[in-house]
């Protein structure tokens, strides 16, 4: 399995952990939101009078409402990036990616925009009688692009199970047994249980549950960080100026962070953005498909809020209180992960100014390192390196400091082989202090503030709620998948092996289908991206169709 994930990791840096993907999602929503005029900004007041159903009629074809459509696309995208996602991106490209996130939403409203009309516009009605939509029906119905519609089709029903369903329930069960003490696997098997009840309903039980779910979900995380922010209000202001000044320069060290480039910043910005909000991704298109709408338009236009809510608000929130609080520069003691720890050659510090710099191009990945991995025998005393060695442990981007080895739970006393910067034995267990990321680093944020330590259990509730909202859309995005691929016979059989790896994944290490599924957000946004750039005139000619009719139809509005 370790070869396999080797293997999807290194794909994937060719893909989406790539220079040229970033440039490619944000030059497409550059290039709608010139082309179209700036949608994002023109339509935005006219959206939310369509989201609160003012133009809607009981004739009108779909299965949900367009404000059941947005909740349930938003419960695709307000998950674990907006809790781990940004603590992630600002663990690795400083308070600077906070910024690379809100370019990539506010262009990902003109993309959302054209992706969920077009998705709309050539939907069908599927043999089971409900609306059947999304990029997959463009690409077949009006490119003429079937091949390219299958390979959509394939990834979407991928992602559903790699990043919709088996990691979001990995996160949960094991942020409730962190915090609550609960086994993973009574966590599995109820939320399981609750997942079949709600997804064997289809759409519509789906759509009833989200707009129930989202707006409370908001509300019982916004009230927790405000209580953060508002706890260190002296530091707002400093926040936003850490952003700003570091947007093209990089974040310098400062604390036990080490300092971060433009490049990952950028990179990291774009890409948490882009696990965030979903723009161009083509996923929320398939929940707008089945919105009750007579015209397309209507239903993209809703689709603008998504970028908006899940990334300029909710994603902002959270990154104010991990930058306020202060959090993001504090070593903590955790148990290391492999993956973010590795064993260097020579001794330093963080308070030698020429140390700090090599150990910053070494963990940026610059040119200009020249610091060589570890190879060779640890000597441990009760667990600890003992004296005169030569090496240093970086964990999680910082300088590990009281570092403790063990194995079956007692500290070790002999050696400990290291190939390459890793310890060979993998039974080995690490403890320490260290910078930390993701959702334990804003879990450690909402500690900070009025409510103390009683702040990591809205972490905990926002996540097991963020994370199996996900779950219960990325269900309806595979469904889709499915019906496109086999036709609706097929739909509860996948349903069925949905509940069944949504509970397996509970108990197992979900690192493979992660990282299978990074490779799978590529294969769907590419051909995405590849099919709205194609239907440019069409959508154009659409949004003139439509003001048309709205204005004979509506002769007192003021259109936007």
């Amino acid at each position: 399995m370790d070869k396999i994930n080797s293997f999807l990791v290194a794909v994937d840096e060719y893909l989406g952990a790539s220079s040229w993907f970033p440039y490619l999602l944000l030059g497409t929503g550059l290039f709608f939101t010139i082309y179209l005029k700036f949608p994002q900004i023109r339509f935005f007041r006219h959206a939310l009078r369509i989201v609160t159903g003012k133009y809607e009629k009981d004739e009108m074809q779909g299965d949900t409402t367009h404000f059941q459509a947005l909740s349930t696309a938003l419960s695709g995208t307000v998950g674990t990036g907006n809790i781990g996602g940004v603590g992630l991106a600002i663990y690795i490209g400083g308070p600077a990616a906070l910024f690379w996130m809100w370019v990539t939403a506010f262009l990902g409203m003109a993309t959302k925009f054209v992706e969920c009309s077009l998705s709309h516009k050539y939907r069908i009605v599927g043999e089971d009688g409900t609306i059947a939509g999304g990029p997959m029906y463009y690409m077949e119905r009006k490119l003429g692009m079937k091949w390219l519609a299958v390979i959509f089709a394939t990834s979407t029903l991928i992602c559903a199970f790699g990043t919709g369903n088996m990691p979001q329930i990995n996160n949960i069960s094991t942020s409730v047994a962190s915090a609550f003490g609960i086994p993973p696997w009574a966590t599995g098997g109820v939320l399981a249980i609750l997942l079949a009840l709600i997804i064997i309903g289809g759409i519509r039980r789906i759509a009833k549950v989200t707009e129930k779910v989202v707006p409370f979900m908001a509300a019982v995380y916004f009230i927790g960080a405000f209580t953060i922010i508002i706890h260190n209000h002296e530091n707002i202001i400093p926040s936003f100026g850490l952003i700003f000044s570091s947007i093209f320069t990089g974040t310098a060290a400062m604390g036990g962070f080490l300092g971060s480039s433009f490049a990952f910043a950028f990179t990291r910005g774009v890409g948490r953005g882009l696990y965030s909000n979903e723009a161009g991704q083509g996923s929320a298109a398939i929940a707008h498909a089945a919105a009750k709408a007579d015209e397309p338009i209507s239903e993209g236009m809703v689709a603008i809020l998504e970028p908006f809510i899940d990334t300029l608000v909710i994603c902002t929130i959270t990154g104010l209180v991990i930058l306020s609080s202060g959090a993001w520069l504090e070593k903590v003691p955790n148990v290391f992960q492999r993956a973010d720890m590795e064993i260097i050659e020579g001794r330093y510090t963080e308070t030698d100014p020429r140390d700090v710099a090599a150990l910053a191009s070494h963990i940026n990945l610059t040119a200009e390192d020249r610091i060589r991995r570890f190879t060779g025998t640890l000597a441990l005393k009760k667990g600890r390196i003992a004296d005169g060695q030569n090496i240093t442990l970086i964990h999680a981007r910082s300088l590990a400091e009281d570092v403790v080895f063990s194995k079956n739970g007692k500290p070790i006393d002999g050696n400990a082989a290291v190939k390459d910067g890793q310890l060979v034995d993998k039974a080995i267990a690490v403890t320490g202090a260290s910078l930390i990321h993701s959702a334990v680093l804003t879990a450690e944020a909402f500690k900070k503030g009025f409510l103390g330590d009683f702040g990591q259990y809205i972490v905990a509730v926002g996540l097991l709620l963020f994370a199996f909202s996900t779950v219960i859309s990325w269900s309806y995005y595979g469904d889709r998948a499915v019906t496109y691929l086999w036709g609706s016979k097929y739909v509860l059989p996948y349903r069925i092996a949905y509940v069944f790896a949504f509970f397996g994944a509970a108990l197992a290490d979900t690192t493979v289908v992660w990282s299978l599924a990074a490779v799978a957000i590529v294969l769907m946004t590419v051909p995405n991206l590849f099919g709205i750039l194609m239907l440019h005139r069409d959508m154009k000619q659409s949004i003139a169709a439509y003001w048309v009719k709205f204005r004979k139809e509506h002769p007192r509005e003021i259109s936007s």
